[in-house]
């Protein structure tokens, strides 16, 4: 028999009150048998002490989680199965630079309807500070990754912090293109089904009942990128979403809208690109086009920054392997074959 020759450590960790200790571990130890799950390490809880033992570089990793997560209960943060992972996530990245996980996942961005708006990753975070730096942000990333979502809840925040006048809220309606004329109503009601979810978005930022009156008064406004061509929009927070389905020529009208005191977001999933007849999209170009240019600023979000269902972020990372395996075979199939030798013009 052979023994293991790993070194082990033990480590024990005091919380300091016992509430503290009920909001750690949950509700019948729920949230002690995800971090459980998380780790080779035994973890053992006898009171008010967290004692782990197993590899130096591991219980210092869980030490390290537990603080994370004792620092979330102590600003008034549940703490969530999500919660645990992502503080992990944030914890094993080599890219996190220092940054705490519980300083992202306690950053507020908007109180509204009875729930705090925040970033969930530290892309996401990056991400809004990003807007907070620049004037003009790129957010791009696959679906769920909270592009739009957080963009709107910073809008919303300069509005009523009266750092803008106003917000707008625009989208390419491509897929409109071919169907618009077969469907019933005003130009409006045709274009509706493809500002919904801006809209939506909305009303879980404001109260619903104040979202007509905005808009009647023009203090926010949701129109199809078309109705952008022509104005100079000052004073304004505008946000520009499924930006991979404008055109090069599109996106250079839109950014040409920025006027004095705007600040522009512009998002988009490059791997979604719905134009007709393979157009090139705006998206796709736009960061060789601005390169080193000051006060723009370019954010990338990945599957591991997806806040929806854990099978959106597994189904992201599937299509993603599935084109790379696909551009990979059409790569080999390009290369040129080597003839038999003796061979001349396929004749031996």
């Amino acid at each position: 028999m052979v023994e293991s020759t790993k070194p082990s450590t033990q480590v024990k960790v005091v919380v300091p009150e016992e509430h503290m200790m009920i909001n750690l571990l949950g509700s019948g130890d729920e949230l002690l048998r995800v971090v459980e799950r998380s780790f080779d390490s035994d973890i053992h809880v006898r009171g008010n002490e967290i004692t782990i033992s197993g590899s130096p570089e591991e219980t210092s990793l869980v030490v390290r989680l537990v603080e994370e997560l004792l620092e979330l209960v102590e600003n008034g943060t549940q703490v969530t199965p999500d919660a645990i992972d992502r503080t992990l996530g944030m914890l094993r990245s080599p890219s996190a630079d220092g940054e705490r996980p519980a300083d992202v996942l306690t950053m507020n961005i908007l109180s509204a309807r009875g729930r705090t708006i925040r970033p969930k990753t530290l892309n996401q975070k990056r991400y809004v500070d990003a807007i907070d730096r620049h004037t003009i942000v790129f957010g791009i990333g696959p679906a769920g990754t909270g592009k739009t979502y957080l963009a709107m809840a910073k809008a919303v925040k300069a509005l009523q912090a009266k750092q803008v006048n106003r917000i707008i809220l625009t989208r390419p309606a491509v897929e409109a293109g071919e169907r618009l004329g077969f469907l019933p109503g005003t130009l409006y009601e045709k274009i509706d089904p493809y500002l919904r979810p801006l809209y939506d978005a909305l009303h879980d930022m404001l109260d619903p009942d104040s979202i007509p009156k905005l808009m009647s008064a023009g203090t926010i406004e949701v129109a199809p990128l078309a109705y952008m061509r022509g104005r100079t929009l000052n004073d304004s927070f505008i946000i520009l979403d499924e930006a991979q389905n404008t055109s090069p020529e599109q996106m250079k009208m839109f950014l040409t809208r920025l006027g004095f005191g705007s600040k522009i977001v512009v998002t988009g999933d490059v791997t979604q690109v719905d134009l007709p007849g393979g157009q090139a999209s705006g998206l796709g170009t736009i960061e060789r086009i601005l390169e080193g240019i000051d006060d723009i600023g370019f954010c990338r979000l990945n599957s591991n920054d997806v806040v929806r269902h854990k099978l959106v972020s597994a189904i992201v990372d599937a299509y993603g392997r599935y084109d790379h395996e696909r551009q990979d075979g059409r790569q080999r199939d390009r290369r040129p074959r080597s003839r038999p030798a003796g061979s001349a013009n396929g004749a031996g």
